[in-house]
């Protein structure tokens, strides 16, 4: 490994999160074991001794997830992104298979691209995409959401918390206002799974992702209840129900279910923890005078991610305060990692209402209990020292 990479310290746990080692140890479980490369779609012994192991997989990460959904509920996929385009496209299209009226799906403006870039393939296929708009506070109202509802809607997708800012979304009034109009009900949990409780037992599919967790990059799941209609895009082997054919990667979903494990147990105290943390890191860079302002007013002990420190500053604009950091050794991002390339401003901030010139100066900051107090410490007097010398 790079020396230098060894000095740096990561502060980008929401683009994706190091391996945990539970995951490495599930990992290296199934490469010891009898059935590793098995097909677990195979009526041989080795091969349903695979299928076990993933419906042990199943059960653990619904098990988590709560709200009513089963094992077979669930199915895997390749990561969030996968997931997301899958429930948008697959979801709307079995609404309006059973009611040929509903050609609306509504998604909030806040989303992340794997939703977002989806409209212009949903509009191809004759649906008409909503966007509501959050509050100042990052938070999608269920009275806004309400004002755009009629029986036209197929779909409605909110996340479950922001991926840039942390806010956490009102899911359960989102929900309930959702099925009022008759529409379906889908949310990204990618950020929140493994981190927060979820009140999802009035949600009809969620989008998962487990190297958001520490899990490996490449493995997520789709999880729809029974009940729910949907028309799968991809053919061919009948795998995962018929919703994702394909065979199955069980080694990573043993690393994702291994990891699931770990972040339910303890999750309470975990996020505690992390909180405190992200609050002393908020304080000291907000300080009076430091130049340094929070994205949103809306307090972590009021519906925010524990590990997500989303700051902005009018003295220097984001590509530079982040390649500023990494010269003094500290990885953060500006935002989504899906849009780094992006040279304008996130359309998460501007959705809340940002000026332009604010929020082409943000700072996204996220971490886990891996990283200490002291750490932080440290990453904030650079941070300090940068926007101070921008005078």
């Amino acid at each position: 490994m790079d020396e230098t990479a060894l000095s740096h310290l990561y502060l980008d746990y929401a683009a994706s999160a190091p391996l945990r080692s539970e995951a490495l140890e599930a990992e290296a479980d199934y490469d010891r074991s009898p059935f590793a490369g098995a097909n677990p779609n195979s009526l041989h012994t080795l091969g349903r001794r695979a299928a076990r192991a993933l419906d042990g997989a199943r059960r653990d990460i619904t098990s988590a997830l709560g709200g009513g959904f089963r094992p077979q509920d669930l199915a895997f996929t390749s990561g969030g992104t996968e997931s997301n385009n899958l429930a948008l496209h697959g979801m709307a299209e079995g609404a309006r298979g059973r009611d040929r009226r509903r050609r609306r799906i509504v998604i909030s403006a806040i989303e992340h691209d794997s939703e977002i870039d989806v409209a212009p393939s949903l509009r191809d296929e004759g649906f008409t995409v909503t966007l509501v708009r959050p509050g100042t506070d990052g938070r999608v109202s269920p009275d806004a959401l309400d004002a755009v509802l009629a029986d036209d809607v197929a779909l409605v997708s909110i996340m479950s918390a922001n991926n840039e800012t942390g806010i956490v979304q009102p899911l359960a009034e989102l929900a309930a206002a959702s099925h009022e109009a008759g529409a379906l009900m889908h949310t990204d949990a990618a950020q929140a799974f493994g981190k927060i409780p979820l009140a999802l037992e009035d949600v009809d599919g969620v989008s998962l992702s487990a190297h958001k967790i520490g899990g490996p990059v490449g493995v997520g799941a789709l999880v729809l209840r029974s009940r729910c209609p949907f028309r799968p895009r991809e053919f061919g082997g009948g795998q995962e129900g018929g919703r994702r054919p394909g065979t199955q990667d069980v080694r990573g979903a043993l690393a994702f279910a291994a990891v699931t494990r770990f972040c339910s147990d303890g999750l309470e105290a975990r996020r505690l923890e992390v909180e405190g943390r992200a609050q002393a890191l908020y304080d000291r860079l907000c300080a009076p005078k430091t130049g340094i302002l929070p994205t949103t007013t809306a307090q972590l002990d009021e519906g925010r991610l524990p590990g997500i420190v989303s700051v902005m500053t009018r003295r220097l604009d984001s590509p530079t305060l982040v390649l500023r950091l990494d010269q003094a050794g500290f990885e953060v991002s500006a935002g989504s990692a899906c849009s780094s390339a992006s040279l304008d401003a996130s359309h998460v901030l501007l959705a809340m209402g940002i000026p332009r010139e604010a929020a082409l100066g943000s700072l996204r900051i996220s971490f886990d209990e891996r990283v200490g107090t002291d750490e932080l410490d440290r990453f904030a007097q650079e941070l300090l020292r940068i926007v101070s010398s921008a005078r």
